[in-house]
This record gives C-alpha cells, sequence and structure tokens, in this order.
C-alpha cells in the first residue's frame, strides 16, 4: 500500500487523538480472562442461551409449532453456533491484521493493533471455551461463502478487508449488546456478552475511522467501476454474514426434522429481509452515509 494513507491518517488530529484515547481505555479496562469468568460445571437446559428473539425462528411460523423443550433446545445450540462463528471470524481478522501491523501505510494505528490484536485473541479463547465446556464442540466455519475477489490494488485489498472485520464486528455487537442486558439469561452467559460488547465498541470506533480513512485514499485514485464492485461486494459480505446465523446443523442438533428445508424456508420467511436490516442498521446507515454503499 502506497504510505498516503499513513500521512493522511497523521495529519488527521481527531484520529490520532481517538487511538491514543482508545490505546489507554484499553490498559486501564485491561482483564485477565482466564481468571475473570466462573464456568459452572454445566449450564440449565430448560432455559434460554440465546435471547429468543434473537433466534432464527422467532416472528415466523416455525416458531409457533415447536414446543418449549424444542426452543429451549433451539436457542442453546444457536448459541453455541454463534459462538462458533465468533470463533471463526477473530481468526480470519487476527490473520488479517497481523500481516499489517508496522507495515507501511499503518505505521500510525499500529499501536493500537496491539490491543486490538491482544484482546481478540482473548475474545476467541472464551467464545471457544464455552463452545467445548457447554456444546462439546465449535461448529465448522461457514463455507467459502463470500471471499475477497483478486483486488485491482492494495487499496481496493485493505479496504475490503478492514471493512469485512467492521461488518462482522457489528453484527456480533448487536448480538452481544442484547444478550448482556436479558435477565432471562444465565449470568455466565450475560457476563461473556457483556464483556465483549465492551471491548467491540472500542473496535468498532477504531474501524469506522480507519475504513473511512481507507475509503477516502481510494477514491482519489479508483476508478467509478471499482467503487462500484466494492459496493456490490460489500453488499454480498452483509446477507452472506446474516445468513450464516442460520445453521441447518443447529437445526439438527435441536432435534428439528428437515433441518436443510427448514433453512431455506426461514431464510424465504417475510420476515427475514426486516431482522436482516434492524440487526444491520447501524451499520448500513454508516456505510451508506460514507458512499461505501451505493
Amino acid at each position: 500500500m502506497a504510505s498516503d494513507i499513513s500521512d493522511i491518517i497523521d495529519a488527521d488530529e481527531r484520529f490520532r487523538g481517538l487511538l491514543d484515547r482508545l490505546s489507554s481505555k484499553s490498559i486501564d479496562d485491561y482483564y485477565n480472562p482466564y481468571q475473570m469468568f466462573e464456568w459452572p460445571d454445566s449450564l440449565p437446559e430448560r432455559m434460554w442461551w440465546m435471547s429468543p428473539e434473537l433466534t432464527t425462528t422467532h416472528g415466523t411460523e416455525f416458531a409457533t409449532t415447536l414446543s418449549e423443550d424444542q426452543l429451549f433446545a433451539l436457542s442453546r445450540f444457536e448459541s453455541i453456533n454463534f459462538y462458533s462463528l465468533n470463533v471463526h471470524g477473530i481468526r480470519e481478522l487476527l490473520i488479517e491484521v497481523v500481516a499489517r501491523i508496522h507495515t507501511t501505510g499503518f505505521e500510525t494505528p499500529s499501536e493500537f493493533f496491539h490491543h486490538f490484536i491482544g484482546e481478540e485473541n482473548e475474545h476467541m479463547w472464551f467464545f471457544a471455551e464455552f463452545c467445548l465446556r457447554y456444546g462439546e464442540k465449535i461448529y465448522r466455519a461457514p463455507g467459502a461463502g463470500v471471499t475477497i475477489p483478486p483486488a485491482s490494488s492494495s487499496k481496493v485489498e485493505s479496504l475490503l478487508v478492514f471493512a469485512r472485520i467492521l461488518i462482522f464486528e457489528e453484527l456480533v455487537d448487536h448480538y452481544n449488546s442484547l444478550m448482556a442486558r436479558d435477565e432471562r439469561l444465565h449470568e455466565t452467559i450475560r457476563a461473556i456478552n457483556r464483556i465483549h460488547h465492551q471491548d467491540e465498541s472500542r473496535h468498532i470506533a477504531f474501524g469506522r475511522e480507519l475504513v473511512e480513512h481507507l475509503y477516502g485514499d481510494l477514491k482519489k485514485t479508483a476508478t467509478e467501476e471499482e467503487l462500484v464492485e466494492v459496493s456490490a461486494y460489500l453488499r454480498r459480505y452483509l446477507t452472506y454474514s446474516f445468513e450464516s446465523l442460520y445453521n441447518p446443523q443447529v437445526y439438527r442438533d435441536a432435534g428439528i426434522e428437515n433441518p436443510l428445508e427448514l433453512r431455506r424456508a426461514l431464510l424465504d420467511a417475510p420476515t427475514r429481509p426486516a431482522t436482516e436490516q434492524q440487526v444491520f442498521r447501524k451499520t448500513l446507515k454508516y456505510l451508506e452515509r460514507t458512499g461505501i454503499l451505493r
């Protein structure tokens, strides 16, 4: 990447001030995850493990056909799937950020990258710990999905990488923030969502600023066709990210018949577009305001 993006960041006193504040906040809020959480031997099965309003059948006709035990089981396995998605998503973003720390163009944010990498590694640990303790597995990562296409430039590649990271973080934070406050959930579940939301609020603030700078730098040299392709790609990635919540293995484990058919029916349900829009409400507003989404 050309060094001009670093020059742009250096010249932006507001962004440099934000980086300093976020780094200081990371230091002040530091905790040891290996000592912080209480892990009971088991969690009650006849209770919500995910807020029922966040489960994939909520608001659909299919939810009315399930017994209370099935709904509890569905929330249990959907929670394991959600935390599994966190494990896989964090692994991906760590690979990308580590590849850029202390490289040309990313000199200024590299100090915060160190905090980001450390915190995300710890998030991956406690999400994996939850899955293995209470689900005895981590669900496999979704299929290849929307892979990053061969980029016409390093600027396009970096923008897509950090925009994907931001979309992923905003998706999971929507769920974290709601479950952290839901008193129907076990305190262990609330705690891991609460601490993740606390850290992700910093990461999202950083990610929004960085993505906007990367896009502003790209616009100086990109063709209209490249900008349209970036927008189209990110719209596909938004949909792919949301659809990863609909895992047929979850429905199978919850004892629901015809899990593949159920997944397709839920994705085609009339309530689905509004649900996706609500989950990404803040994300879409940001991406459209910046012009990244056309």
